[in-house]
């Protein structure tokens, strides 16, 4: 009787370790967060837990130095850029909780230990964007036949002009 109680207070034991182990990794993801500056320093990207934007800083001089369309493109690459940076400290955190042949980026991504073929459909295509495959939708033909359209409709040509 006294092995199975020891045993069940060790396995007790292991349970409590475990779960401040994962309160503590909680905490840390939380807490994720990372901030990227353009390389003219006209754009900061601050992101959270998850790559959310959080924060936004603009140059007054942005607004001079870009057309509407360029500072769009920085702003977003200079969010991408701050969101990678989150991840890799996402990454960071789970490993410490994952077993060692795990993919922290494949946990994140909902795919774990699964392969493209295993969660592929018709619907979507695999892009190799860095570190993790990207899965995104294909459009199709009527999609896009639907999307030219809508782009092409009067009120969309009223507001342009």
């Amino acid at each position: 009787m006294d092995d199975h109680r020891a045993q069940v207070e060790e396995l007790l034991a292991d349970y409590r370790r475990s779960r401040e182990q994962l309160t503590s990794v909680q905490r840390e993801l939380a807490a994720v967060s990372a901030t990227a500056s353009s390389p003219d320093g006209m754009v900061e990207a601050t992101v959270g837990p998850g790559g959310k934007l959080v924060g936004l800083v603009l140059s007054e001089l942005a607004y001079r130095r870009h057309r509407p369309e360029q500072l769009a493109e920085l702003i977003v690459k200079t969010v991408a850029a701050a969101a990678a940076s989150a991840a890799e400290d996402t990454y960071q955190a789970l490993s410490a909780v994952l077993p060692a042949a795990a993919d922290p980026a494949a946990v994140v991504a909902g795919t774990a230990d699964l392969q493209p073929s295993e969660y592929a459909s018709d619907e979507y295509e695999t892009v190799d964007l860095g570190r993790q495959p990207v899965r995104r939708r294909v459009d199709d033909d009527e999609d896009n036949e639907q999307r030219e359209s809508w782009l092409d409709s009067d009120l969309i040509n009223r507001r342009v002009r």
